[in-house]
């Protein structure tokens, strides 16, 4: 089956290449050609990209930052990633608008479902950066709550890993892939595919989730017209 409106979530830290950190010109640049390639198929694309690369909310606490703040400054990162990847399509020349979940014009547009629906149906890819918006809230969930919102039909995770695997493949070599999965199954098995207010949300609105490697050229247009790519969870 082929897609006619997908929501892809990128990580940051795939954004920077192989050393996880900062921005890959060479990544930025495959990313931009895979998306263009599906874009002029006439499929409707919405990305979400993480901010891992630049600064993890997460990691906040930790360095003595209020949990917050820290969060607030991973919507920033994002909209930096956002911004990267905007330019990147640019060069590509595929018609593209940065919407944020947080004010910050004239750097991107303010949020909305209906201007993120009318600008898909005008064949523009939207890039949407600063997560929900609030703190607490990760990138996958922020992933699931525009996917829902757009009307896409599928969540494509584009991650390093060809799928979901019962063990960390990188880590144990006796890990095995699975090609289909339910939401409960991935909760019950406790595998690391999103996070539960992700998978939950997923789960009540009834989308799928494609996890593939996004890092082999071409699998990105192969998930969109539907072939068997990585693990379908749902």
């Amino acid at each position: 089956m082929r897609y006619k409106r997908i929501l892809l979530k990128l990580s940051g830290e795939s954004l920077g290449g192989a050393r996880g950190a900062g921005l890959d010109a060479e990544r930025l640049e495959s990313y931009a050609r895979q998306v263009s390639e599906v874009a002029r198929t006439g499929v409707e694309i919405g990305i979400v990209v993480g901010g891992g690369n630049i600064f993890r909310g997460l990691g906040g606490p930790l360095a003595g930052i209020d949990r917050v703040k820290g969060d607030q400054m991973g919507m920033l990162a994002t909209m930096i990633n956002a911004l990267a990847l905007g330019a990147a399509l640019d060069k590509e020349g595929c018609p593209n608008s940065v919407l944020t979940a947080i004010r910050a014009e004239p750097v991107g547009e303010y949020y909305s479902t209906p201007l993120a629906r009318e600008y898909l149906c005008a064949g523009r890819v939207v890039i949407f950066g600063g997560g929900t918006g609030n703190p607490f809230f990760t990138t996958d969930t922020a992933s699931a709550l525009r996917a829902v919102e757009i009307g896409a039909e599928v969540l494509l995770k584009g991650t390093r890993v060809d799928g979901v695997y019962s063990a960390d493949p990188e880590k144990d070599p006796s890990a095995t892939r699975f090609d289909r999965l339910s939401h409960d199954e991935v909760y019950r098995r406790g595998l690391k595919v999103m996070d539960l207010t992700a998978t939950t949300l997923c789960k009540e609105n009834g989308l799928p989730v494609v996890v593939f490697n996004v890092e082999v050229p071409g699998n990105l247009a192969r998930v969109a017209r539907g072939e068997a790519v990585g693990t379908i969870v749902g």
